[in-house]
């Protein structure tokens, strides 16, 4: 089967790297986004799919614009893929790249869908709370992630878990499921199902306000922010900010999924102002009393250096009981 990859972040290298290695499949180009300046030095670094198509020698595709690039357009036309695998590419594609492949524009996306259509699936479901996420494989049509689906694989989202480890989860379960949906599509053995449009959520761009921890929120609230949108939430201390990396809300609610040796605190009833610091619990880190229930930093990141424990952030800046974070 002759495929053309569509895909830019590390997510889609997972379902790249799986075709590659498939003898079944053979990838006859990749089309990615420009390259962009990237990192502290400000050089240009080539996204992470790019990296692998250079390492396998593939034709790779830069258009700036794919519905208007009349050279990346003909190229596609003429190479009469039998699928175009589409995995986190940044752009939407027309309706006419949408007709060219024999088996249609397969997409992998990291939701179960129509849950959290749109750019920042893993990110909101954490956000939100879900006890579950997952991956679906979708025939493309015009609209944002609304084709007919193919075929799901499901997890739970644990307390602790982060956008940075489901992603990595999802991104290699997908790509399984990828190879499976493309093997079973040329077998005609997939029947397509449309979407529920009445049950479709959305998961928009994540905007440099998401970042913004307010204290008033509840200790879950926060916790479920930080781990979605790691490692760029941000608090300030002592007029500085300070990105808040990894927590643990202190509620009874979430009791039993704690560590033992945070199980036996005492988290019965408020005892501060929203940001408050209201103990600093040893070998752990500071805990923080929020709008409703308190908040343990286990990590964090002060302006200019490295992720520290919150234990290390304690005896490093000296911190004391009723000290405030304010909002980030």
């Amino acid at each position: 089967m002759q495929v053309i990859f569509f895909g830019t972040p590390q997510f889609a290298v997972p379902s790249l790297e799986r075709l590659l290695e498939n003898p079944h499949f053979e990838v006859i180009a990749v089309v990615t986004q420009p390259d962009k300046v990237r990192g502290r030095g400000n050089k240009i670094i080539p996204a992470a799919v790019k990296q692998v198509a250079l390492e396998h020698n593939l034709p790779v595709w830069q258009p700036k614009r794919i519905k208007k690039d009349t050279a990346t357009l003909n190229q596609l036309k003429q190479a009469k893929a039998d699928a175009f695998v589409v995995v986190a590419y940044g752009q939407i594609l027309s309706k006419e790249i949408l007709a060219m492949p024999k088996l249609g524009c397969i997409n992998v996306h990291g939701s179960i869908l129509p849950k959290y259509r749109g750019a920042a699936p893993i990110q909101w479901s954490i956000y939100h709370g879900e006890k579950e996420t997952g991956v679906t494989t979708m025939l493309m049509d015009e609209g944002m992630d609304t084709g007919a689906i193919l075929l799901k694989t499901k997890r739970a989202i644990a307390l602790f878990d982060n956008a940075h480890s489901i992603a990595t989860n999802l991104a290699s379960s997908g790509a399984d499921l990828l190879i499976e949906t493309l093997l079973k599509l040329e077998k005609q053995e997939i029947q397509p199902i449309p979407q529920d449009d009445s049950a479709a959520t959305y998961a928009p761009l994540i905007q440099k306000a998401d970042y913004a921890l307010n204290w008033h929120r509840t200790a879950i609230e926060l916790h479920n922010q930080i781990r979605a949108f790691y490692p760029d939430c941000v608090a300030s201390l002592r007029g500085k900010p300070l990105k808040i990396l990894a927590t643990a809300p202190c509620q009874a609610a979430y009791a039993s999924q704690l560590p033992p040796e945070l199980q036996q605190l005492d988290i019965s009833s408020p005892t501060g102002n929203p940001g408050e610091i209201v103990s600093n619990l040893k070998k752990s880190g500071p805990i923080i009393q929020t709008g409703e229930g308190l908040l343990l930093l286990l990590e964090v990141q002060l302006a200019g250096k490295r992720p520290q424990s919150g234990w290390d952030f304690v005896n490093g800046m000296r911190l004391s009981q009723g000290e405030l974070l304010d909002n980030g």
